[in-house]
């Protein structure tokens, strides 16, 4: 099979699929190492058998609605190549829009005081995506800051210490701290297994997070796709022991979240909250109630409201 007749193959049997050619052509560089130029280039290219092999299972695969990042086990994000696996959110471009305020509200800080070094948790982590990203892009401005990930999943704490390690040049986490699940790594950054901010003993600057808020019954309707994202990630009516809060709003651990996080700042902290359309109006009003300032909700690029500010 060449690379024309697997970019035929794949269109063909990926009907289901909103995007069967892009779908195909990303199956197809992962498998032969290629770049986009090469491979539009080397239409003729013989795949070899194994690798024929593997891009018929993937796109086996692909039929059944499994996404392709999963496929792949990488994802781009903030010009970042991010692994992932179903234990995490795959990075979507709409939450760019999260690193990009949090880098704003960054430069005020460093802005207003050059010697700083400000503390930033990035709170539900997953991949890590946010606060790599955070992190990887001031330090190509020789700008310095303590992060923190957190995360209830070991599994995608895991993922998220993968990521730090390949992107940010960091070594293997060193010796645990006495705080409970509490890991140190070099490079001023912390990975902490947390539901919310129970083994959190720390106060910060930046809190960023991009929290599961999908209204349950949403949530399950989204899976029925065979995407395979974990539930945990998405549904945002659950109780702090992960059952269903019988609340079809996405909103109930967003309730117990702000109040931590309002507790959790320094003074004139900042948060910045991914919460989507789904409920973007009603968290803006719970921050207040919280006891935030200066709340606003941010757009994304297809002009709907992603993210919730407050300022403690």
């Amino acid at each position: 099979m060449t690379i024309q007749e697997a970019k035929l193959y794949g269109k063909i049997n990926l009907p289901d699929s909103p995007t069967p050619e892009l779908d195909t052509a990303v199956l197809l560089q992962h498998i032969t190492s290629f770049d986009k130029t090469h491979l539009l280039l080397n239409r003729d290219f013989e795949l070899t058998g194994e690798q024929e092999a593997d891009f018929l299972a993937a796109i086996e695969k692909r039929k059944t609605g499994f996404p392709v990042a999963y496929i792949t086990g990488h994802k781009e994000f903030f010009g970042l190549d991010f692994l992932v696996t179903p234990d995490v959110l795959i990075p979507k471009p709409d939450t760019e829009l999260l690193v990009e305020l949090a880098l704003d509200a960054l430069e005020d800080k460093f802005r207003a005081n050059p010697a700083s070094i400000p503390t930033v948790c990035d709170m539900c982590t997953g991949s890590g995506c946010v606060g790599i990203s955070i992190n990887a892009e001031l330090r190509m401005q020789n700008a310095e800051l303590k992060m923190t990930f957190v995360d209830i999943s070991e599994k995608a704490l895991e993922v998220a210490k993968k990521n730090a390690q390949r992107l940010l040049g960091m070594g293997k986490p060193s010796d645990q701290c006495p705080v409970p699940h509490y890991e140190l790594s070099i490079m001023n950054c912390a990975f902490v297994q947390s539901n919310l901010f129970e083994n959190i003993p720390h106060t910060f600057d930046l809190i960023v997070t991009n929290p599961p808020y999908v209204p349950h019954s949403e949530s399950l309707e989204l899976l029925k796709d065979g995407r395979s994202e974990p539930l945990l990630a998405l549904d945002g009516d659950v109780t702090e022991n992960g059952e269903y809060a019988r609340t079809e709003d996405g909103l109930s651990l967003i309730r117990r979240l702000l109040p931590q996080c309002y507790e959790h700042l320094n003074r004139n902290g900042v948060l910045i909250m991914e919460t989507g359309e789904y409920n973007a109006q009603e968290t803006a009003e719970l921050f207040r109630l919280a006891g935030f300032r200066n709340v606003r909700i941010e757009y994304d690029m297809n002009e709907m409201m992603r993210d919730v500010v407050g300022v403690k």
